[in-house]
């Protein structure tokens, strides 16, 4: 296939999306979704693992977040279609792997809004109507799981107002969720700023383990995600062709910019007592919120006040935009036949409103097993990178198979960046640790239970665009997925780890193993004519006809 095809016009009736999001629409998504609780806890969390050298922490993950980025910038452009992300690797390597990684991105979008939930009733502690909505461990109460699921309900409610309305209800809302980290930077750097604090207990107490520990535990890339928020608004995109590779990229920088600014001026605001026995015993009054604690210490009642506010806001907006991509996935796991076809039914405002059911319903069963905002952290940081890793193969199978289709922006060194991207997403996998990576387990093992028996009983019953599995395209996946399990278990990272690869050379196994999987999957992946016939049957009737 030489050139992409035209798109066919939208389906009839209310199955179709509505192509009315602009650039900004695309990039406020993007950066709403990574300025969220992410930057109200991610300074604190990584200063108390790495020390200073957490600013390495944070420049380690925007390089994986990078390339990553690059790399679904050139998809997006490619295909424009709704919940995207899920769709890439079905394209490339069919049924099977496309069930998969559809599942690793419908489960990553699907408990981020609980995470910011959970983040605006930790922060509201601080006014007297919250009582009684936590216990001691900061876990839900009774009242609080009702007050929680009511505040999804709210995200749900405005989701069904049409994508329109929330572009500029997200826009509005991020132009706040930037002004308000900045606003902090400038005014803690400017009122208290000790540079002795950089090297006091030493640059990097912990060494090379605290420094990539945080990467993925304390919050740093889980603080960074949110990019992909413009490739699965790809389907309701005016000029996607154009619009999203910007919009990615320009969120990507616009979100490394601010964290590493505002870790730069917590470690420095911070007063020397607070950390008088090393950056791992670091407290203070009020560090439940750290920054709007640490502008009370040092004197700045009215900026605290200001950042209690942002506490709702900012969650808020980013758990706004979760649920509407959950419900895009959802669209697209339909599409491509691995859920139910009445999942694509949308409104009169072209509002898929059953996955904006489900996605309630599953972030309310969130807050049963993950009821606090740090044990969410590690769990979805390994699913949303997880579910990034499957962008790079399909990248260079696509590059491979198809090296003449027609790209809007075609990325430079993209045979290289490719496989380094995947083994960076696999590290950071690895980096979550063994007790985190047990447990998604599980769910990719539910996924498997849920997608997998519907696509058997569509194949058996005969249903339209019922997937074929294509098993053998995707065989190398299973293996990724319990030798990832393997290292992590006789690695150092995490709770139960049995620490047999001491460091450096666990690195060096995840990144042989990546690069022999990469390959592995570019030699089995489909030929050129079944990856056209996977286009063909869902990109066409998305594009809306533009």
């Amino acid at each position: 296939m030489a050139h992409r095809t035209n798109p066919g016009p939208a389906a009839e009736g209310h199955t179709g999306l509505k192509r009315e999001v602009g650039v900004a629409g695309l990039l406020w998504a993007s950066v709403g979704a990574i300025i969220g609780s992410g930057w109200l806890f991610g300074a604190q969390k990584a200063a108390v693992a790495a020390g200073p050298a957490a600013m390495l922490s944070w420049g380690i993950g925007a390089v994986a977040i990078v390339l990553l980025a690059l790399i679904h910038a050139e998809l997006g452009g490619l295909f424009p279609v709704a919940g995207g992300t899920a769709r890439y690797p079905h394209y490339a390597f069919g049924g099977f792997a496309g069930m998969s990684f559809g599942w690793f991105t419908w489960l990553q979008a699907a408990t981020i809004a609980p995470i910011e939930v959970q983040a605006m009733i930790n922060y509201a502690q601080h006014w007297s109507w919250a009582d009684g909505l936590l216990h001691r461990n900061l876990t839900l109460t009774g009242t609080g799981f009702l007050v929680a699921a009511a505040l999804l309900g709210v995200f749900v409610a405005v989701n069904f107002l049409g994508v329109r309305l929330l572009a500029h209800t997200n826009s509005a809302a991020t132009v706040w969720k930037v002004a308000i980290p900045l606003l902090t930077v400038f005014v803690l750097g400017l009122t208290e700023f000790h540079g002795s604090n950089f090297s006091v207990h030493g640059f990097a107490p912990d060494g090379a383990k605290g420094v990539l520990a945080a990467i993925s535990t304390s919050g740093v890339i889980f603080a960074l995600l949110g990019f992909e928020q413009a490739i699965q608004w790809a389907g309701e995109s005016s000029n996607p062709t154009r619009d999203i590779p910007r919009a990615v990229l320009g969120s990507v920088a616009i979100g490394t910019i601010v964290y590493l600014a505002l870790q730069v001026v917590f470690i420095g605001a911070l007063p020397p007592s607070t950390f008088t026995h090393g950056w791992s015993t670091l407290t203070y009054p009020g560090i439940s919120g750290p920054f709007a604690g640490l502008a009370t210490l040092i004197g700045l009642g009215w900026l605290a006040t200001v950042l209690f506010i942002d506490a709702v806001i900012s969650p808020a907006g980013t758990g706004l935009v979760y649920i509407t991509s959950s419900s895009r996935v959802t669209y697209g796991l339909s599409r491509n036949g691995y859920a139910p076809r009445a999942l694509q039914h949308t409104d009169r405002r072209a509002v898929p409103w059953l996955g904006l059911l489900i996605a309630w319903i599953a972030g309310v069963l969130c807050f049963l097993p993950f009821p606090s905002w740090q044990r969410l952290v590690g769990f979805i940081t390994s699913a949303v990178v997880l579910m990034y890793a499957g962008a790079p193969l399909a990248f260079g199978v696509l590059r491979k198979r198809l090296p003449t289709m027609e790209r809007s922006y075609r990325l430079p060194g993209g045979a290289v960046i490719s496989p380094v991207a995947f083994a960076v997403a696999s590290l950071v996998i690895y980096w979550s640790g063994w007790d985190t990576l047990w447990r998604l387990g599980l769910a990719i093992l539910i996924g498997y239970l849920l997608l997998g028996g519907y696509s058997a009983y569509a194949v058996s019953k005969g249903v339209p665009n019922a997937p074929r599995m294509d098993f053998r395209a995707g065989q190398w996946l299973p293996v990724y997925l319990i030798g990832m399990g393997v290292v992590s278990w006789q690695g150092t990272f995490g709770v139960g780890a049995r620490g047999n690869l001491p460091l450096w050379w666990d690195i060096a196994v995840v990144v042989l193993f990546s690069l022999v999987v990469y390959y592995w999957a570019l030699a089995v992946a489909l030929p050129a004519e079944e990856i056209e016939r996977n286009i063909r049957g869902v990109e066409v009737v998305d594009a809306g006809g533009h």
